[in-house]
């Protein structure tokens, strides 16, 4: 079985190991594919792995062997799963490997943001608390997270898990969710969303991508927001307007954002985000914890593996 990986680099930048999957196959992997050369590279291949390589139905009428493709990550939209579909192949995904990294870095992010970790780092290191005539100083609002609200859009495992955090913390959990009040534990509160942005002080975004939530959140929506409230999307970028955000935070309408993904990834250098104002941007990193990365590896090989026993799991088509 010919197993071609298109572009490993990112869930595999050396620190693991493709041994699993070799041995399953001949298997050829590529760090990353530009798209005039995926049908050269995969010509031949049963199995094709993808992580953001587009695999559109062009690419699939032309590769007859293809009977499986595997995503290498959550998010599948780079996959045309109807067309796999026609044509019978099987597409997979790798559900959950990072929610618990990904509520880290959500709280990354607020921490980061309420305590100004990084700027006053920085200040120390300029020499500001040496030359400092009081024992401490800071420069900049410090908020402390207890009985804030915050506001998740989607309560999946992601989302669940971000409220388990922020209940930690002793924060009022509110949710965007399809979940009756029945099914939510007593310290969820449900919520619509709009509702959400005009109440809370903290909203974090966790629905998938769809033309529904596409730009969700705009300038109408930021315009309900509390001059103090902070925004933190590790979601997916098309779920900001990012021209809306950049103007809302330049002009005081809210107080910060954090966000871990852009419309655009690597940006385009003039992204408004930035240049914005308290605007905290991390390269899309929230999925990338080594221990992420090992279970993400590890469920990949066992998706080929029960393919190949006809028993194919996590499939998306």
């Amino acid at each position: 079985m010919k197993i071609v990986i298109l572009d490993g680099f990112a869930a595999n930048p050396g620190d693991l190991s493709w041994e699993g999957i070799k041995a399953l196959g001949e298997c050829t992997i590529y760090d990353r594919t530009a798209p005039e050369k995926v049908l050269e590279r995969a010509a031949g291949a049963e199995v094709l792995l993808t992580n953001k390589v587009i695999i559109n139905a062009d690419h699939m009428a032309a590769l007859p062997e293809l009977k499986y493709i595997g995503v290498l990550a959550t998010g599948y939209n780079v996959v045309d799963t109807a067309a796999a579909k026609e044509r019978g192949i099987i597409v997979t995904n790798i559900p959950s490997y990072s929610t618990a990294s990904v509520a880290q870095m959500v709280f990354a992010h607020i921490l980061n943001i309420c305590q100004q970790v990084q700027h006053h780092s920085e200040e120390v290191h300029k020499g500001r608390w040496t030359n400092s005539k009081d024992f401490c100083f800071w420069d900049t609002p410090l908020m402390e997270l207890r009985e804030k609200k915050i506001g998740l859009v989607g309560l999946g495992n992601t989302g669940y898990t971000t409220a388990r955090v922020a209940i930690g913390f002793g924060m009022q959990v509110y949710a965007l969710t399809s979940k009756s009040h029945f099914q939510l534990p007593p310290e969820i509160k449900k919520m619509d969303l709009d509702q959400l942005f005009c109440e809370c002080d903290i909203i974090s975004l966790h629905c998938p991508l769809t033309p529904e939530t596409r730009e969700m959140v705009n300038a109408r929506r930021l315009a309900m927001m509390k001059p103090t409230a902070i925004l933190i999307n590790t979601g997916r970028g098309p779920l900001v307007n990012e021209q809306d955000l950049a103007d809302a935070l330049n002009s005081g309408k809210i107080y910060a954002a954090g966000v871990d993904v852009l419309s655009t990834e690597p940006p385009r250098p003039d992204n408004p985000l930035l240049t914005a104002k308290n605007c905290y941007i991390t390269p899309h990193i929230a999925w990338a914890t080594l221990e992420a990365r090992e279970r993400l590896m590890n469920i990949a090989t066992c998706n080929i593996q029960a393919y190949i026993a006809g028993k194919p799991e996590n499939l998306v088509n």
